[in-house]
């Protein structure tokens, strides 16, 4: 494991100790590295009304976001999973709209993990050229 990838997840594994999941029982923990060097954490906030949950993935691009950070290069997500843990498929979306190649490290709480590019967890996506309008 690269110096980068063990960084995050030690700081994804923090923010999973935030994680407030009564009911599921399932705590998620993400680290966000941005290309100007900073780290925005997230960890799964449940509501009682399942829909209103937000996953650590997006809770840590919507931090950066709203502190006007937008150029992404790496997120790490972590849960106690038998395998790395896979970002949903809402996550994937919010993901891509930063960028095509933004690196995903899916992890476990056991150090495996799994690296991918955005869009190769999210082929044929619906993205920002879809927007664009040829009139």
């Amino acid at each position: 494991m690269d110096k980068k990838i063990a960084h995050l997840l030690e700081i994804a594994i923090k923010a999973r100790e935030n994680s407030y999941s009564p009911y599921s029982n399932f705590a998620v923990g993400a680290a966000l590295l941005c290309k100007n060097g900073e780290i925005y954490t997230g960890a799964n906030i449940e509501n009682v009304s399942y829909g209103l949950t937000n996953c650590a993935e997006r809770t840590a691009i919507f931090k950066a976001v709203s502190e006007g950070n937008r150029d992404f290069d790496t997120i790490l997500v972590v849960a106690d999973t038998e395998r790395p843990v896979p970002p949903c498929g809402a996550c994937r979306q919010v993901i891509l709209e930063y960028g095509e190649d933004i690196q995903i490290v899916l992890a476990n709480l056991q150090g495996e993990y799994q690296q991918y590019l955005i869009k190769e967890l999210l082929p044929g996506a619906f993205s920002r050229k879809d927007m664009e309008n040829d009139f």
